[in-house]
């Protein structure tokens, strides 16, 4: 239960640090990356660091019905 907790905690301060950046507040800043990983090279380089995490971390996380509701 306490993992879960966390876990869900980690998804909201994503999605708050993506709204403050100007993102859709239902989106993770991974999904956001993984959206413009082949034109954005901040992109790339943070979903490479992210990949030794995860394998295609942003990839894996992309939301395709968020991301509307961007600033």
């Amino acid at each position: 239960m306490i993992k879960k907790y966390l876990f869900n905690l980690l998804i909201a301060i994503d999605q708050a640090a993506n709204t403050v950046l100007g993102g859709d507040p239902d989106e993770t800043i991974s999904s956001r990356m993984g959206k413009r990983v082949e034109t954005c090279q901040l992109c790339r380089f943070l979903c490479g660091l992210l990949n030794q995490i995860e394998y295609r971390h942003c990839q894996k996380s992309i939301e395709p019905d968020e991301g509307t509701n961007a600033v």
